[in-house]
């Protein structure tokens, strides 16, 4: 028999399409020592009790107790880490106040190294307890607590995706906090990407640089193009907001006289491992180009409630074949839970086709056909997230990363409402995407290693 370097027992939730769930029940998920899953095998195959046999009384075999799951990591597509330090606030202004009142002046902060430590360690240390096993990042300007922020994932093992922001355009960043020119932005810039893959050989879950310019009206186009080239020249991850809201929408088409995924798409900042956050205003050619190209959106709901102006036809999109996933938006959403994005997903893809006026027909009030499942938020929070990225992440299926969230509903803190022992296991699954709170995610394993555990206080 063969030897793995860790055997899991338990009933398991993944996806199996984007709306269908597959539940594994009492399953065995086998682990080669790069943190894959090798093998799983299911209690109808002919080996399966003699691997228990083999496997149980070893210190690398771990069964689930009575009431415990299995869930893959969530992967969050769109975080601005330095706004951690202001998650709740000022939420009531128009995007463009916010980011000058509020928003810039924070992370004109992080020049601090001490002062972006202790916000990185917490930000990370919340979103693994959160179930969030991996995390796309937008950091600041400042390429060493940039780099900082990488070291933080690889240390407390989350697979971390960081990007130094490169906004350097004088109009339309305050002076106090932006790139000084766009030679310094991108001679910055590709020290960054060197350094962060030098940090990845030594980290087994992956750190990753990105590409990140803020967005288009943050930069000029000599950074734009520069940045396109990098992500070329490195093989990089890719990301910036797209068409996120009224003013954003119509100030690309003012100064670019086309559409944000047209301008972002000519400075080759739009391909398969691209990811474009909120991009709730895209144009049918804008779709077109985002499924042609690969470049997946991270679709933030409780943030555009706020900052959006309108909800993001997510059904539609995904029906023309772009990628989609889950971000949090911290701190334009406020919540590091993808369990309560996921949710809001659900809920706004309903206002979407119920409509939201009342003074209307509700034959005229909204968007048929615009309405999501909690199977499809739970797909897009994680195969629909590995997907974008394009990573063997977010499916426990053999051949992807040994990322998973061991759910308890029976948590003391936070009890789920299962009184029946023999509950349909899709009532049990629903009930925890609804329900579950970072007192029920007992266990948190990235790449086969534990990295957050209920028991010794981490």
């Amino acid at each position: 028999m063969m030897n793995y370097s860790k055997v899991f027992q338990g009933t398991a939730f993944t996806s199996k399409s984007a709306k269908e769930i597959n539940i594994l029940k009492d399953y065995l998920f086998c682990l080669d020592d790069r943190g894959m899953i090798a093998k799983i095998v299911s209690p109808e195959d002919d080996e399966y009790n003699a691997m228990i046999q083999e496997y149980q009384d070893k210190d690398y075999f771990h069964r689930l107790k009575e009431g415990e799951y299995f869930l893959p990591g969530f992967i969050d597509l769109h975080i601005h880490a330095p706004q951690w330090a202001q998650s709740g606030t000022a939420l009531d202004l128009p995007l463009y106040d916010w980011l000058h009142t509020y928003t810039f002046p924070l992370e004109a902060k992080f020049a601090d190294r001490t002062f972006a430590r202790k916000v990185y360690e917490d930000l990370v240390h919340t979103l693994l307890k959160n179930g969030t096993t991996t995390g796309l990042y937008f950091a600041t300007v400042h390429k060493e607590a940039s780099y900082l922020l990488a070291e933080i994932c690889a240390d407390q093992g989350q697979r971390g995706l960081v990007g130094k922001v490169v906004a350097d355009d004088p109009q339309q960043n305050p002076d106090y906090y932006r790139d000084s020119d766009a030679a310094t932005a991108l001679a910055e810039t590709e020290e960054f990407i060197l350094d962060v893959k030098e940090l990845a050989k030594k980290t087994k879950q992956g750190v990753y640089p990105v590409v990140t310019p803020r967005f288009i009206p943050s930069c000029t186009d000599e950074a734009l193009q520069g940045l396109g080239e990098l992500a070329a020249k490195y093989d990089t991850h890719i990301q910036s907001h797209c068409s996120e809201s009224d003013w954003e929408h119509g100030h690309v088409k003012e100064r670019c006289h086309k559409t944000d995924a047209s301008a972002l798409n000519e400075f080759g900042l739009l391909q398969d491992k691209s990811i474009m956050a909120h991009s709730v205003f895209l144009e049918d050619n804008d779709v077109d180009l985002f499924a042609e190209t690969g470049t997946a959106i991270g679709h933030c709901p409780l943030s555009n409630a706020y900052f959006a102006n309108a909800v993001l036809p997510l059904a539609h999109f995904h029906s023309q074949g772009v990628d989609i996933g889950l971000g949090t938006d911290i701190s334009a959403g406020a919540a590091p839970s993808l369990y309560d994005n996921a949710k809001q997903a659900v809920v706004s893809s309903r206002m979407l086709e119920d409509g939201v006026d009342t003074s209307l027909s509700p034959e005229t009030r909204g968007v048929d056909g615009s309405r999501i499942t909690i199977n499809e938020a739970f797909y897009f929070a994680t195969a629909g997230g590995g997907k974008s990225l394009s990573l063997p992440i977010g499916l426990l299926e053999e051949n992807y990363a040994w990322d998973v969230q061991i759910v308890d509903t029976n948590a003391g803190a936070n009890k789920l409402p299962i009184f029946d022992e023999n509950e349909d296991l899709y009532d049990v699954f629903q009930k925890m995407m609804y329900l579950v709170k970072p007192d029920n995610i007992r266990e948190v394993w990235v790449q086969g290693e534990k990295v957050v555990s209920q028991g010794d206080g981490s």
